[in-house]
């Protein structure tokens, strides 16, 4: 699944393990997420999103929307 995590983290000069800690994940989590080794569960999405201050379609590509 496509996103915009280390786009979004690394506008806010955060590193890895900077997000990793402000999400209780490790270092290794966020860069599995941001490389798309990993999915992140539904809880997850949602605190990803409240950290940055936006909406879980606004960082993960939904690959299920269909384009009109």
């Amino acid at each position: 699944m496509n996103n915009r995590l280390r786009t979004l983290r690394t506008e806010k000069g955060w590193t890895q393990a900077d997000l990793g800690s402000a999400l209780d994940v490790s270092r290794q989590a966020v860069n599995a997420l941001e490389t798309g080794k990993h999915l992140p569960s539904l809880d997850l999405a949602f605190r990803i999103a409240v950290t940055f201050g936006l909406k879980v379609e606004d960082i993960f590509e939904n690959p299920y929307r269909q384009n009109p």
